[in-house]
């Protein structure tokens, strides 16, 4: 039976520090800095110690690094609790560069926060931004958090929803480059988006018969074959088999219509067939308010909707707002499914 007090508990959130080399180091330590996440939860920073005593040292922060090895400090805002996973510490690196050191560093934070959450120990993780590069100069050869977060909870129909504004959008391809997308798209894929579309609008967030709208790949959805033969080929089969399942799936339509319908209500999700054309049209809404919800995982993970952005980093005018939003959803989402 669930106890009184373990509802009122405010669940305890693991914010990984990401490539210690870009902003994920100075968000957090300017997020933790603030009233709003203590009001939120208990939060636990997987990290590099020696990267966050820098960084709360360069912004002038009334903060406190303190390692940990679990949740020793209670409700105490000018104390980092950190919990630092490397074997050994980082050593020297340049901010602001794509390095290996820094591309293993952030794998082992994801890897240990994915372990706490899977074992109990956290309730949500809400990770800092990632570099392609790094990683793989470091031999983990992923595009990305999702592919990643997949191999290490064992998942096998994991997809990324980005949220923003009034829109929730879930993508058929992320990083493939756009020479390739004809290529890449096939039924398959275009219906597991549509499917975890679904599941994500049921399960986090209540819609009993979520409206999904398809988007299509090629301008005016292909003008009946002139401009490309994806949507007859491709993503409407997709579609007509999610109708067939239960599921409240569009025809291919044109994303230069799809958006604005979504945006006024017409759609509670969006699957977008590629990276730009969905994130063009979020961050034009809701630009810095934009959190990364990974759909098909056995635990709870949001994240913030940038990069490492290492053209600033180290500079001290990082935006914490994404990280924010992502605080609060796996803050909520975790408070749900408790």
């Amino acid at each position: 039976m669930v106890k009184v007090g373990q509802l009122k508990r405010k669940p305890i959130l693991a914010l990984t520090m990401g490539d210690p080399a870009g902003i994920g180091p100075e968000v957090i330590a300017k997020v933790m800095a603030g009233p709003e996440i203590h009001r939120l939860c208990r939060p636990l920073i997987i990290g590099s110690q020696a990267v966050m005593e820098r960084t709360v040292r360069t912004l002038r922060l009334p903060l406190q690094a303190v390692r940990v090895e679990g949740h020793e400090l209670r409700g105490r805002r000018d104390k980092l609790p950190i919990l630092d996973p490397l074997v050994h510490p980082l050593g020297r690196f340049q901010v602001g560069r794509v390095s290996q050191s820094c591309g293993a560093a952030s794998v082992a934070f994801i890897t240990k926060a994915v372990r706490l959450a899977e074992a109990g120990c956290v309730d949500a993780i809400v990770t800092g931004p990632i570099n392609k590069e790094a990683i793989n100069k470091a031999g983990f050869d992923y595009p990305g958090h999702t592919e990643l977060l997949a191999d290490l909870t064992r998942s096998r129909e994991v997809g990324m929803m980005i949220l923003g504004g009034p829109l929730k959008i879930m993508f058929v391809t992320t990083h493939v480059a756009i020479h390739d997308l004809p290529e890449a798209l096939n039924t398959a894929r275009v219906g597991k988006a549509i499917r975890l579309a679904d599941r994500a609008l049921r399960e986090y967030f209540g819609l009993a018969k979520p409206r999904i709208g398809v988007a299509a790949l090629n301008p005016h959805a292909g003008e009946g074959g002139l401009f490309g033969d994806e949507e007859g080929r491709v993503i409407l089969p997709a579609a007509r088999r999610a109708r067939a399942a239960g599921i409240l799936a569009s025809d291919p339509l044109p994303a230069d219509t799809l958006f604005g319908k979504a945006v006024r209500g017409d759609y509670d999700g969006i699957v977008a067939m590629y990276h730009d054309q969905g994130l063009i049209p979020l961050k034009l809404v809701a630009f810095g308010r934009c959190v990364n919800l990974t759909v098909g995982l056995p635990i709870i993970r949001t994240s913030v909707d940038h990069g490492t952005a290492f053209d600033i980093a180290g500079k001290g005018v990082a935006d914490p707002g994404s990280l924010i939003e992502a605080v609060k959803l796996a803050a909520r989402l975790a408070a749900l499914r408790r």
